[in-house]
């Protein structure tokens, strides 16, 4: 496989090691037949679940940059697609990151794709059917997009998230995550924090336990990050109880009544 070469225009967007990700199902699969088909595409699932591990793990493995950017509801056109810039020697135009992408040829992740304002999802839909391009009104240049350029949303559906429109929806194609099965889940918090598997596999107990609060007062329960966290916490040294407060309990709520309820299940737990 090869890596980034010096005079690559997105050179600095390669990632630079392997990013460790366990595959649920036959996602890698999925991926890489939107892929080769130029496909945009929308990755759905709760909080901390592995959707942007994923993302990154499918660039290595395609060896394709990867420009990722947070969305968010000041996030404005010009953020995304690039300003007139005034310096010294005058003015100048700065791509954005999604133009960066169009026009190199990389893989645009758009996380969080729903807390983005409506003027501004609007400027991706040229980019999701067979136009594959990007108005630049404030330089008068269409940019059509690199063969090479795909682009992949992601959202944590739930209650209390917003819904994206069905004119946007269905302009890609979808894929659900969830968090993954015991075994596995406890396999990645090992992994990722230097926790033993028998020490790993309480901590998802005590997640799975959280996560049947989930509409009880709780849009979410513990995520795989969480416990993450909490492992990095506990091979810090702190007792379990301690990191699971820290990283979960403390973290999930500050309803008296939930609070409760989530330190009966870590006591349950451990």
């Amino acid at each position: 496989m090869s890596r980034p070469q010096s005079g690559e225009p997105l050179a600095g967007y390669r990632l630079q090691s392997e990013p460790y990700y366990q595959p649920s199902s036959d996602e890698v699969e999925r991926f890489e037949a939107a892929f080769a088909q130029r496909l945009p595409l929308l990755l759905k699932g709760p909080t901390g679940c592995g959707k942007t591990r994923f993302v990154e793990h499918m660039a290595w493995r395609l060896d394709r940059p990867l420009i990722t950017v947070a969305c968010h509801e000041e996030l404005s056109a010009a953020d995304l697609v690039g300003r007139w810039l005034l310096d010294a020697e005058g003015t100048r135009w700065q791509d954005g990151p999604l133009s960066l992408a169009v026009r190199f040829g990389g893989i645009c992740y758009l996380d969080e794709y729903v807390e983005a304002r409506p003027d501004t999802t609007v400027i991706m839909h040229p980019l999701t059917d067979t136009r594959r391009m990007l108005p630049l009104a404030q330089r008068n240049e269409v940019l059509h997009a690199h063969p090479d350029f795909r682009l992949v949303v992601s959202y944590n559906p739930g209650p209390a998230a917003r819904e994206l429109k069905a004119s946007t929806r269905q302009r890609f194609c979808a894929m659900e995550f969830s968090y993954p099965e015991p075994e596995r889940e406890a396999a990645i918090v090992a992994h990722e924090s230097g926790l033993d598997i028998a020490h790993a596999a309480t901590l998802v107990a005590f997640g799975l336990r959280t996560r049947r609060l989930q509409g009880h007062g709780l849009d979410e329960g513990a995520s795989t990050r969480m416990l993450v966290h909490a492992a990095a916490l506990a091979v810090q040294g702190l007792s379990m109880a301690a990191a699971c407060r820290m990283a979960v309990v403390d973290a999930l709520s500050d309803d008296p009544a939930l609070l409760e309820a989530l330190r009966a299940a870590l006591e349950a737990s451990l």
